[in-house]
């Protein structure tokens, strides 16, 4: 897993991934892409790997990992992820539209303009 991917499994982990898992057991990692944890731990469930039966993409104690679902015990039903591509030129070609400002009067000094009652507020 290159440093890019790794960073965007990190904040997917963080906003909360498509579901939580409790370790029912210690799992001990027997390749580098495998998750460790020990039993109790907390793991943010990230994704289903795709063709194989049991496994998922985990995040725990800052690491993301795959491990088997008869190795934990899911708090719910897990959410669907919902795919989409990140386009930094989207963001830049929006147009924003003009903010509305509310209509105020222009500011007269001018002691004629200003009525008697509310001059004398302001007398020191």
């Amino acid at each position: 897993m290159d440093v890019t991917e790794l960073s965007r499994w990190t904040r997917f982990a963080a906003k909360g991934g498509i579901g939580k898992c409790t370790a029912v057991q210690d799992c001990v990692a027997e390749s580098s892409e495998d998750l460790m944890f020990l039993k109790d731990d907390e793991i943010t469930v990230l994704m289903q790997i795709p063709d194989s039966d049991g496994l998922y993409l985990g995040y725990c104690e800052g690491v993301v990992g795959r491990f088997q679902a008869h190795t934990v015990h899911f708090h719910s039903k897990l959410k669907r992820p919902v795919m989409t591509k990140r386009n930094s030129s989207v963001a830049s070609s929006r147009v924003r539209s003009p903010t509305a400002m509310s209509p105020t009067p222009p500011y007269r000094n001018s002691s004629s303009s200003t009525p008697s009652n509310v001059s004398a507020i302001y007398a020191f």
